[in-house]
């Protein structure tokens, strides 16, 4: 559903490179100020606190190395410094667990510590640009080089000052569920096993609802102040653009630019998968063009799923090959021998993909994962305070109502029965506040990315978020997949960003 597969795409990265660091931690202590953020609401003067961005120092040459958001899971390493000169500290923001007015019962008093990495040019002239990871449970500190020195272009990286966090429940932060986190690795659409969610929810315990898109929204509205700036701009992929889509939705005066790359509409989370389901028939027709093949595709593929029963695996299959640089060549033929009753190709292509999908908790903790997910979303069966009897009825109700061509190439079990569905359906009822919804992006300059074969994040879904951004400009790249701004995908996506955020 919104998060995406082989998860390593992009997103969190937040805007944090410091005031802290460039005038001295002394100047960010503790010290009561009137909040702006108070007062851009109306409240009058008010007292605040100014959050700290703690122990400072040079971000490890090792924070580099790890597995490339949005590629095939080959590592990137590099030197801690990106282009012209880039180079970044780290710290840490340390931030209630549950910030106030976000949740309902009493207040606790537990605190989270984020990680966070800041570029140096804290006078970057146009000001903090908060790279987005994705998920949601990937982090974000250990992409800064990559993100400075292969996805950003290196006058993005000098007019602004990049900055990246690890969100609440991520890095060493990490939601541990290890059973879950076996099983679904970097996937959101693989079928957890029984009783994987339940000892996972139980695992996390109560703190599991203070896990949500909107308190990720305030942690980064309160790095904004560590920061002290009075704007912000975003590059987000995937989960990311989940992120920067609602901060920008809850505050409109705090944003200067948008970049949006493989899109999650911002309030319409659907854990059926309809848009991916419908997309993958149009895909597949594309690819089989660009080879050269006289076969259908789609409706081998249909035939496939009539016959094998295992619509879900196939799905989550074919969406994570689309991921990074397209994986989806030899499809067709394998699909076209699979009709025919011949599916050890088929076979060995879903085998291999489970293996890739393989990922630690501190890499995309899916505890993370099914919280954010599961409490976020709206199912046919209502929100996340619905109990969970009756979820998976309401479920199969709504699916039995669609029509065939709704759910083609697969069956209603692709929809119904898909990961994200079946994880949701059991994750325990939890009282989450709503976020409210048919609010369109402010009327700040937006730019919209998507790949025309990604079934991750499908066309409609950035068609929906366009329509909903006064300034926005959607862009599709054309032969690219999940996270258009990655080498893999070409240089077109990095190349619109760059014109982009460095425009007048």
């Amino acid at each position: 559903m919104i998060m995406r597969r082989r998860r390593f795409v992009l997103a969190v990265f937040v805007a944090l490179l410091g005031f802290c660091i460039s005038v001295g931690l002394s100047a960010c202590g503790n010290q009561p100020r009137q909040a702006a953020s108070d007062q851009s609401r109306g409240k009058g003067p008010v007292l605040d606190q100014i959050p700290v961005l703690s122990s400072a120092h040079p971000c490890a040459a090792t924070a580099a190395s790890t597995t490339a958001p949005g590629s095939d899971g080959s590592p990137a390493t590099g030197p801690a410094g990106g282009p012209g000169g880039a180079s970044f500290s780290c710290a840490t923001l340390t931030l209630p667990l549950d910030h106030a007015g976000l949740h309902p019962g009493p207040k606790l008093a537990e605190q989270v510590s984020l990680q966070v990495a800041m570029a140096d040019n804290a006078d970057a002239p146009r000001g903090v640009l908060v790279f987005l990871t994705g998920g949601p449970g990937q982090p974000g500190v250990p992409f800064a080089t990559l993100v400075a020195s292969q996805l950003l272009d290196p006058a993005v990286v000098r007019d602004y000052r990049l900055v990246l966090i690890d969100q609440r429940g991520t890095g060493g932060g990490a939601l541990q569920c290890p059973q879950l986190q076996q099983a679904m690795g970097s996937s959101d659409l693989t079928v957890p096993p029984a009783g994987a969610v339940a000892a996972c929810a139980q695992a996390i315990g109560e703190r599991r609802q203070f896990f949500t898109t909107a308190d990720t929204v305030a942690d980064l509205d309160e790095l904004r102040r560590a920061l002290g700036v009075d704007k912000l701009s975003f590059d987000g992929v995937s989960y990311g653009t989940f992120v920067a889509e609602r901060y920008a939705v809850t505050h409109p005066d705090r944003v200067s630019r948008l970049v949006l790359d493989s899109i999650v509409s911002h309030d319409n989370l659907d854990p059926l998968e309809l848009a991916g389901i419908t997309r993958t028939a149009d895909v597949l027709r594309m690819v089989c063009k660009e080879n050269g093949c006289t076969t259908d595709p789609a409706q081998d593929l249909s035939e496939v799923v009539r016959a094998r029963h295992d619509g879900p695996e196939l799905y989550d299959t074919l969406t994570s090959l689309s991921v990074g640089k397209p994986r989806l060549t030899d499809i067709p033929a394998a699909l076209h021998d699979a009709a025919r009753g011949d599916d050890t190709a088929l076979h060995t292509i879903v085998a291999a993909e489970r293996l890739n999908q393989s990922a630690e908790a501190d890499e995309l903790s899916q505890g993370l994962h099914a919280s954010t997910l599961c409490e976020d979303l709206h199912g046919p069966w209502g929100d996340a305070a619905t109990p969970v009897a009756g979820r998976a009825a309401a479920s199969r109700a709504a699916v039995a109502g669609l029509s065939d061509a709704t759910v083609f190439p697969y069956d209603r079990a692709a929809a119904a029965a898909n990961g994200i569905a079946v994880t949701c359906e059991q994750w325990p009822a939890t009282p989450v506040a709503p976020f409210p919804a048919g609010q369109d992006l402010p009327a700040v300059p937006a730019l919209l990315l998507v790949g025309d074969h990604d079934l991750s994040t499908p066309l409609l879904w950035a068609q929906q978020e366009a329509a909903r951004a006064p300034q926005g400009h959607l862009v599709v790249i054309p032969g690219s997949g999940h996270s258009t701004q990655s080498s893999d995908n070409g240089p077109m996506g990095r190349a619109a960003v760059t014109a982009f955020l460095t425009s007048p």
